[in-house]
This record gives structure tokens, C-alpha cells and sequence, in this order.
């Protein structure tokens, strides 16, 4: 049996079946095994872990833990809760229309970022202008209709994960900046530090970089480094904002101080780089990497809520939850007849309600006439029973999104 315990219970004669620390990014520490020094257990701890998964049938057991089914139904609980119906983004434009621009802007994006690393790692003249104008076509695209870019950001390639990441977190960054209202040119400048917060990469080795076995601890150091060097090269880089700095320079700072690179507490940490935190760890823990498999969204928004308090802002994360949905694009879900269909559009009326495409039915186990479903239209009975992990059912839902 799985059981949740807090870090000050972990001992040695322990079996972790999961560390719970997927919030750090290149995460390759081996995450399950016998704890059997004192000295593992400090190391944990220095992480910023707070609580570990341990399996009571491999090693000892606690008295103050809780079982992971506990853990799940009070994270389900909690996403329903956060997810209570508010207002989001109202469509201006049909999917089928937006969808068209929206892959030009992805495409362009992820060169245009691409393009501006290599000129700043080769030393070239730097225009930062081409940024902003792609900021701006960003944000207009998530205007006419959010989901056009958040399908896109669902179709992603492992092997392509730091520039599809950086379009993917100034998405997501927009999405929320509209949703809490940020104003015009604060709204800019966070997808600006979104679009650029990996600049600092660029100088990480790239044996390092790319690794696909676990980094040793001297490495993870030097990966850490390139929060402070996307610092430092946007701060002397003439026609970028003070917020856009901000915003890259803190999406990897955590509340209680385990973050990185200053280990920032609290208020500390500005509203700017508490929001690119929470973006920043849902993207990375839903993306497949060459190392780590990709949590479903519903999964990943358990997470963030998990997380909450120690290491996330828990209202901000609140809010994340209203701004993207209680099933966000890309979730395969279950409805009541027994079919299967991945999310292609929210509903911003009822999160309950959004519009999904059908291909599968789990009683017949059988593929299914792909068929796209409103089921907030008048006469549609079906519903959500559940999200559901595409695994189970080895489906790929990037098929089904565009």
C-alpha cells in the first residue's frame, strides 16, 4: 500500500515508491527505493520536499501517514472547489478559424525564440522588437479564442521541449495575465519574460543540458544557474521591461524558500514571478521529457494543489485552476455513455460543459467515428463522469487536437 508521510516522519528501513518533488525541473534523481542512511533523508529534505510516497508492504510503515487514495480524494475535492464556475475568457472567433493563425503564431514562435538564443549565445546583434510584435500576435490569438494555442501546446515532441516549453509558459502566462485582468503593458511584459525565461540555457553545458540520465549534484548546481543568467542578459538587454526581468528571473522561486536563484520567501516574491512559478511547474510536470512522463492535466492540477502553500501560491493556484479549467484542452475524460473524448475547447460559462472529441468506447473497447460534442448544447445528455490517464487506454490524444 502507497502512503503519503510528511518529510519529518521519513526514517531509515523506509521504501519511497515517489519523492513528490516533480516541481524541480530536470528532476532525474532516482525516486524510489529502501531509505538506508540518514544522510539520503537530510538530502531529501534540503530539496524542499515536504512530504514522500512510501510503500508500506517494501519497507516500514508510519504513524503519521495517510494513504494516497486519501491523498487523491482530498486533491479531487479541492480542484472541484477551485474550479467553482466564474467567468473566463469569452470566444470571439470559431476554433476552426483560429486554429489556422494560432499554428503560424506557434510555428513562428518557436523559431523566433530559437533564432534569438542562438544570436545572443553566438554574441550577435540582438533585436529585441520581433519579440514584442510576437507578444502581441500571442495575446491577440488567445483573445480571439484561448483554445486555438492551448490545443497546440498539448501537440508537443520530447525532443523539442525547451522551445515548445517557452511558447507554451507565455500561453499559459497570457491566458492567466487576461483572466486576473493585469493591465495592457504588464499583461506584454510577462509574455515577454514567459516567451525568454530559458534565455540563460544558452549557457549551460550541453552535456548537462541534455542529459538523459540522472544529474549529479554538482550538475543540478550548474543547471540552476540559468534562472540568473536569463536574469542577467534581459537586464542588459536594451528595450526589455523591468516585469519582463522579474518574471524570468523568478519562475523557479518557491514560497518557502527552496527555490532558486536567490531562495526568495514569501512576498518576497513578486506577484509577477508567483504566477510564472505555478505556469512554469504545470507545463514541466505535463510534458513528456526524455527522462519523465508527462502527467495528465487533471493530474498536474492535483499537484499544483498539493504544492500549494509550501512551494506555490495557494489563491494563485486557485485561480489557475478557474483560469484553464477544471478540464483543461488536451484532457481525455469519460462521459456517462462510455465513450472517450479529448477536451478541444473550454466552456467559460461551465467548466463542466466544454466541448470534447469523441473516438473510443471503453464498453466495447473499440475505436469510434471521431465526432466533435458540445455537451453544453440543449438536448445533449451525455456528461463528465472523470479525467482519465490516455495510457490506460494507449491512446495519443495529439491525433485528436487539431
Amino acid at each position: 500500500m502507497i502512503k503519503r508521510i510528511p518529510i519529518a516522519a521519513l526514517k531509515v528501513g523506509m521504501y519511497i515508491s515517489d519523492l513528490n518533488n516533480d516541481w524541480i525541473p530536470h528532476n532525474t534523481q532516482r525516486k524510489k527505493g529502501v531509505i538506508k542512511r540518514e544522510e539520503t533523508i537530510e538530502k531529501i529534505r534540503r530539496m524542499g520536499v515536504q512530504y514522500v510516497y512510501i510503500d508500506v508492504e517494501k519497507g516500514l510503515d508510519s504513524q503519521d501517514a495517510e494513504t494516497a487514495q486519501e491523498v487523491d480524494r482530498r486533491n479531487e475535492q479541492a480542484l472541484q472547489n477551485a474550479g467553482e464556475q466564474r467567468p473566463g475568457i469569452k470566444h470571439k472567433v470559431a476554433l476552426t478559424e483560429e486554429i489556422v493563425i494560432a499554428q503560424r503564431i506557434h510555428s513562428q514562435a518557436q523559431g523566433l525564440v530559437g533564432s534569438f538564443m542562438n544570436n545572443v549565445k553566438m554574441g550577435a546583434a540582438i533585436d529585441i522588437a520581433p519579440i514584442h510584435q510576437l507578444a502581441d500576435e500571442l495575446q491577440n490569438s488567445v483573445l480571439r479564442n484561448p483554445n486555438a494555442l492551448s490545443c497546440l501546446g498539448r501537440i508537443r515532441e520530447k525532443d523539442n521541449y525547451l522551445l515548445e516549453h517557452s511558447v507554451n509558459l507565455s500561453v499559459l502566462m497570457s491566458l492567466f495575465g487576461n483572466y486576473r485582468h493585469l493591465p495592457a503593458e504588464v499583461l506584454h511584459q510577462t509574455v515577454v519574460g514567459a516567451l525568454l525565461h530559458d534565455l540563460g540555457k544558452i549557457l549551460t553545458p550541453d552535456d548537462i543540458l541534455h542529459k538523459p540520465g540522472r544529474l549529479t549534484a554538482e550538475e543540478f548546481e550548474v543547471m540552476k544557474l540559468h534562472a540568473r543568467h536569463s536574469r542577467d542578459i534581459l537586464a542588459s538587454t536594451e528595450g526589455i521591461g523591468e516585469i519582463a526581468v522579474i518574471t524570468a528571473a523568478q519562475h523557479h522561486e518557491k514560497l518557502d524558500g527552496s527555490g532558486y536563484p536567490e531562495g526568495l520567501k514569501g512576498e518576497e516574491i513578486t506577484e509577477y514571478g508567483r504566477m510564472v512559478a505555478i505556469t512554469d511547474v504545470y507545463d514541466a510536470i505535463t510534458s513528456d521529457r526524455v527522462y519523465h512522463k508527462g502527467m495528465t492535466p487533471s493530474q498536474g492540477l492535483k499537484k499544483l494543489l498539493e504544492w500549494s502553500g509550501d512551494h506555490l501560491d495557494p489563491e494563485l493556484v486557485k485561480q489557475f485552476i478557474r483560469c484553464i479549467g477544471l478540464y483543461p484542452v488536451g484532457s481525455l475524460v469519460l462521459l456517462e455513455s462510455g465513450r472517450l473524448g479529448v477536451v478541444v475547447e473550454t466552456n467559460e460559462q461551465d467548466q463542466r460543459l466544454p466541448v470534447v472529441r469523441v473516438m473510443y468506447h471503453t464498453r466495447f473497447r473499440l475505436p469510434i467515428t471521431v465526432e466533435t460534442i458540445d455537451l453544453s448544447r440543449a438536448g445533449n445528455q451525455d456528461r463528465i463522469v472523470r479525467a482519465v490517464d490516455p495510457e490506460n487506454y494507449k491512446l495519443d490524444v495529439r491525433k485528436f487536437l487539431a
